[in-house]
């Protein structure tokens, strides 16, 4: 754990930058302090101190040396400069005022300006050093980014999630470490294969953060982000902090060398020559330079301390130039961490975050928990978990239309963990959930036969996948392109049901190739919803026991439907909106074929129907939504047909053989435009439900109510004007329209139907009112 007093930091009052400050910037800033210790010493004797000290001397100009002026040192110091030597005093008749006026001519006109003015550049120079130091953090296209991002860098030091997430990566550190020291032997290669398992994470065992943390950890995430994007558009720091550096070194070697140059201007003795003789009677003064030892020394000590500056400040240039900062990868962060998602960052970001890693590891490393992935997705998974309980997704679950117990998800950010506490789900549908993971939890619904992903792309796991292999029944995929579909589908060994929803990339759509279907060998159930030329020729592989085959393409029109013949075990068979105009000849081939659906195709014609007596098994034919104008007589030849749908055509007439389809239980002829209807549908003994609403109908045949057998008779939105009173010849009726017709009157004949009832008769108020009251409180019972 991090000790608290770590975060104090941001709450004392302290220099905002200072975190943008790596170790040799840390060093410059004390070298020059320490110069600057240097320059205020050194103005602070100029001051306390006398400056210079002259006497005058006899000796002729041309003479002049520091020789006479040994004779004013101490005996130490003659030694130093020449050895011992006698010497005799002499009496210059001078006041304290003539040498203080000597002493401040001289100091003028004698002493070189270096030795003269040595503190006050030593002064000047450091704060020209300190003003290169601060000039990038003051510049007005780099302050506010920095400020911006000092404020981000101490919000993330007080979040509670950065230690959170910190803490947990260590421990899961350790642990891999600690299962690794018995299987240090076996090399690298189950490293390598442990690693695509690290995509799936477990459930924190830490306490949740509350929602408010919660709350502030997003928000903090989403300032990140954005600030990324805001700073990684250009580098005008990186190029601030190399002029920056840049500009130091110049100053640098500038410093250098002129102080190389003229540091042995700074001499003990100075032989001064100034025409004093009116005031004072000398012409040449030997003068000693008080603060010249001192100042050497100091000026070597300034020397060495700006050689030390530059070698920083050129290991800064090596630095910037040398490495890659503008495409970082914070390797060392992400080993440490152990979050090795966080992405490749350029420009200013990466520089400042580079800066940072420089100055102390720990910020780089708490700052990257924002930067990651894993740590986003992990805090995601704590708010679903916190949100999502048990308990409220129980209340989600319903019965499906095939009644199995459903959970329904929509446009979550994640799934969560708590789904897999559910352990009598049996169908799980998740729409509009991208990136989504089934982690090892998906054991625990052993219950679990039906999957539906609906624009929620999936990775699942070898082991969870092993798990799903032999258990799921249904999986229905929905995407925007077919490769799209996980692959993890084409293997579930069990499957029976397949039901595919996209599209082909269009240099595909003629192909129309989808993946091996050889490993689904229980699949009877294909539903493809895409726009296919063709059936795709993997169908084939299924083609021993796949029993219905749903093709819906949307419009777009099938060239070619052969491989339709290897379907030998077909039952079913739905070619919707494939832009047909005949019925396809291979269908005629399926001897096992049951049931066809047609819908939404553009057939005018059906005089192939005559081919349909070669499928003795077909029961169901549903030719609606078509532009059919008429139906040919070879209908007869259908004895075994039980349901025929015709609606939403353009028949006008129906053939009279139609009567001897015997068998016939359904007939939907609505949404056409038929004027009268043949007399032999009476010859329908089995007919139970007719649908003729939507047509031009202004009577109904007599032979009509032949049909006893009839449940539902649908007479609605015509143009009748009396209904038979032998309708009530049909006891098994139980539904009768007769809404949006011309009726003056309904038979009360009606009430011999027995199984009609109020709810069951759909009829305009009025003429309901209209029935005699024994006749209504019978159908109302």
């Amino acid at each position: 754990m991090i000790p608290v007093a770590e975060f104090k930091q941001f709450t004392e009052p302290q220099p905002a930058f200072k975190l943008l400050k790596p170790w040799w910037d840390v060093l410059a800033e004390y070298l020059t302090v320490a110069m600057l210790m240097i320059g205020v010493f050194g103005c602070t004797l100029q001051v306390t101190q006398d400056k210079i000290i002259c006497l005058p001397s006899r000796e002729p100009w041309e003479n002049l040396s520091e020789a006479p002026c040994q004779q004013l040192l101490p005996h130490g110091v003659s030694e130093q400069l020449g050895g011992p030597r006698e010497v005799s005093g002499l009496k210059n008749n001078l006041d304290l005022q003539q040498y203080s006026f000597i002493n401040q001519l001289c100091y003028e006109t004698a002493l070189h300006w270096y030795a003269k003015y040595f503190p006050y550049l030593v002064v000047i120079h450091t704060l020209i050093f300190m003003v290169c130091t601060s000039f990038w953090f003051k510049f007005p296209g780099t302050s506010s980014k920095i400020e911006h991002f000092v404020s981000i860098l101490g919000k993330c030091f007080d979040s509670p999630w950065t230690t959170r997430a910190l803490s947990e990566v260590s421990g899961e550190n350790h642990e891999a470490s600690s299962a690794g020291l018995g299987k240090a032997g076996e090399g690298e290669k189950e490293k390598v294969l442990a690693e695509p398992e690290k995509v799936v994470t477990e459930p924190p065992a830490v306490t949740l953060l509350d929602k408010k943390e919660g709350e502030q950890a997003k928000a903090l995430f989403e300032k990140v982000k954005k600030f990324r994007l805001h700073v990684e558009e250009g580098d005008i720091l990186y190029t601030m902090y190399i002029r920056q550096t840049v500009l130091k070194v110049c100053k640098f070697f500038a410093i250098l060398v002129y102080s190389l140059i003229y540091v042995e201007k700074i001499s003990f003795l100075v032989s001064c020559q100034v025409d004093t003789s009116e005031v004072t009677g000398y012409v040449r003064f030997c003068c000693n330079h008080t603060k010249a030892h001192l100042f050497s020394k100091l000026a070597f000590c300034y020397i060495s301390f700006v050689c030390i500056y530059g070698i920083t400040c050129l290991y800064t240039l090596y630095w910037l130039f040398h490495r890659p900062l503008k495409e970082y990868s914070f390797r060392s962060v992400r080993e440490e961490t152990g979050m090795g998602d966080i992405p490749d960052i350029r420009n200013d970001f990466a520089f400042m975050l580079h800066l940072i890693d420089q100055y102390d590891s720990l910020y780089s490393k708490r700052f990257a928990v924002f930067l990651s992935e894993v740590s986003e997705s992990r805090l995601k998974q704590l708010s679903l978990n916190h949100e999502w309980t048990p308990e409220k997704l129980r209340q989600k679950l319903q019965r499906n239309a095939q009644g199995r117990l459903e959970l329904a998800l929509c446009m979550l950010p994640g799934l969560p963990d708590t789904v897999f506490e559910l352990s009598e789900l049996e169908a799980l549908r998740l729409e509009a959930i991208s990136d989504l993971t089934f982690p090892p939890g998906l054991s625990q619904l052993v219950n679990l036969q039906e999957v539906s992903l609906l624009h929620s792309p999936t990775r699942l796991p070898f082991s969870s996948q092993a798990f799903l292999r032999d258990r799921l029944k249904v999986v229905r995929v929905k995407c925007e392109e077919l490769r799209q579909v996980p692959l993890w589908v084409f293997g579930l060994r069990g499957l029976e049901e397949l039901h595919l929803e996209g599209l082909f990339p269009p240099e595909l759509a003629r192909a129309a190739t989808l993946e091996s279907l050889r490993e689904l060998k229980q699949l009877k159930v294909l539903s493809l919803r895409s726009n296919a030329s063709k059936v795709p020729a993997s169908v084939t592989d299924v083609a021993g026991h796949l029993q219905r085959l749903s093709l819906y393409n949307d419009g777009t029109r099938v060239l070619t439907l052969n491989s339709l013949k290897k379907l030998v075990a077909l039952r079913q068979l739905e070619l919707v909106a494939c832009g047909l105009e005949r019925i396809p000849h291979a269908v005629f081939s399926l001897g096992a074929l049951q049931e066809l659906d047609l819908k939404d195709n553009h057939l005018r014609s059906i005089e192939e129907i005559l081919s349909f007596q070669h499928c003795r098994k077909l029961v169901t034919l549903r030719l609606w939504h078509n532009q059919i104008a008429y139906v040919p007589e070879h209908v007869r030849k259908l004895r075994g047909l039980e349901q025929l749908y015709l609606s939403h055509n353009k028949l006008e007439t129906l053939p009279a053989q139609l009567g001897m389809c015997s068998s016939l239980r359904l007939l939907d002829v609505s949404r056409n435009g038929l004027h009268s209807l043949p007399p032999e549908l009476g010859l329908l003994q089995n007919l139970q439900h007719l649908a003729l609403s939507y047509n031009a109908l202004e009577a109904l045949p007599y032979e009509l109510f032949f049909c006893r057998k009839l449940r539902t008779l649908l007479l609605g939105y015509n143009h009748l004007s009396q209904l038979s009173p032998q309708v009530g010849a049909l006891t098994a009726l139980s539904r009768l329209e007769l809404k949006g017709n011309r009726w003056e009157a309904l038979p009360e004949e009606l009430g011999n139907c027995g199984g009609l009832k109020k709810s069951g008769l759909l009829v305009e108020d009025t003429l309901y009112e209209g029935l005699p009251a024994e006749v209504r409180e019978k159908m109302e019972e």
